[in-house]
């Protein structure tokens, strides 16, 4: 990946979709930010997997049409190297279960192939998860009198959409300024879920700044919470662990969790606790104070009723690259995650085995189980209303 992560000496823009057998269109435009695409590979139904190549003169960003995927972000530490940071598999064989499996596609109104045999990454590596991150209890919710059923795929509980959630659909892409931006339509009862629902998430960089905004519309009333579920490593993603990483998180308070990993619905300060991350903290110290594998709890940057409003949620530094990542975001909370189920069976790129605490995510999100928690900031989206957030993770040299 290293010798892949080469500052562009051009600037041009795709327009439109692919070309074929890898071919690029280029244009000259006045934004700083390379845009290519290239088919990266097949899977069955036929259904192409293109590979979004977004560059600036300090970062490189690779994203796949399958699960709206960061596949991976290069950025410069303090000696000016590019180093890869973002978790992820070497090829298309890693993230789907079977190529040749022959599937019954839905064919929505932007003919995009939905089906769960286009990705078996049972830990999202870098992809968009939904309709609702997280977890919902029991994987039950009642909206407007009606109880719905979805599908439970983690425990006694429903994770991250379902058995086929956004991660393992293959997007709609188009170029847009700077950037690309990915579209589909979760139909009516997908995955239990009421509501059509069209979905839009569009990646653009500028210098050393990846955005992501989120889009999406409903036809019925429906909970939808969205957001990338990206896993980072600023030593290099082959690198063994987060240890010697510091991280702080703009936030007041957090949700305990029962055993399953649901939110109680208290909403506990974190003063005198390990979870007070407001000032710089070394992850490896902070995780043996944790009485569990790790951190995977929503941390709470606004409190309920409070005006959703983009805000800085977190920095992550690495002092021996001088890698730091700043996080900011119009949600709510933040979910922070030391990939404590991450255990060796991984291969991602160049070979790298992903264990326990290889990286941390920040997932920039509502808080979890909201649709059962009235407490709770709301998630419901209604005909008619529009659903849009943005989360920017900036890449600097501390």
């Amino acid at each position: 990946m290293k010798g892949s992560c080469q500052v562009c000496a051009f600037i041009h823009l795709l327009m439109g979709c692919c070309s074929p057998a890898g071919q690029r269109n280029t244009r000259q435009y006045k934004w700083m930010t390379a845009v290519s695409c290239q088919q990266w590979g097949e899977v069955a139904g036929p259904a192409r997997v293109d590979l979004w190549v977004l560059q600036s003169s300090s970062v490189r960003v690779e994203v796949l049409t399958l699960g709206a995927i960061i596949r991976s972000v290069c950025c410069r530490g303090r000696d000016g190297r590019m180093e890869d940071v973002v978790l992820g598999y070497e090829d298309l064989e890693g993230v789907v279960r079977d190529r040749h499996l022959q599937v019954d596609c839905i064919e929505t109104r932007n003919k995009i192939p939905y089906n769960d045999c286009y990705a078996s990454d049972k830990r999202y590596l870098g992809a968009v998860v939904g309709r609702v991150a997280n977890r919902i209890a029991l994987g039950r919710f009642v909206v407007e009198g009606r109880e719905y059923r979805l599908d439970v795929n983690n425990g006694p509980n429903a994770l991250h959409g379902g058995l086929r959630g956004f991660n393992k659909a293959i997007w709609l892409a188009a170029a847009v300024e700077g950037g690309v931006q990915l579209s589909l339509t979760s139909p009516d009862g997908d995955q239990g879920y009421p509501g059509e629902v069209q979905v839009s998430v569009s990646y653009t960089l500028q210098g050393e700044t990846l955005t992501a905004e989120y889009q999406a519309r409903s036809t019925k009333t429906t909970p939808i919470n969205l957001t990338n579920h990206s896993y980072f490593n600023l030593a290099g993603q082959g690198a063994a662990d987060i240890y010697d990483h510091q991280v702080s998180i703009s936030a007041p308070s957090y949700l305990p969790v029962d055993d399953s990993s649901i939110p109680t619905g208290e909403i506990r300060p974190v003063d005198n606790t390990p979870f007070d991350l407001t000032k710089p903290a070394l992850i490896g110290p902070r995780l043996k104070e944790l009485p569990g594998p790790g951190f995977d709890h929503n941390f709470c940057l606004s409190s309920p009723g409070e005006p959703w409003r983009e805000r800085h949620a977190a920095r992550v530094c690495h002092s021996a690259s001088g890698r730091a990542l700043e996080v900011s975001t119009s949600q709510p909370g933040v979910q922070f995650y030391t990939a404590n189920f991450l255990d060796g069976s991984i291969t991602g790129k160049g070979g790298a085995r992903y264990g326990k605490h290889s990286a941390f995510c920040l997932e920039t999100q509502n808080w979890p189980d909201a649709v059962n928690q009235p407490s709770f900031p709301n998630c419901l989206l209604r005909p008619g209303e529009d659903y849009q957030h943005v989360t920017r993770f900036t890449f600097t040299t501390a």
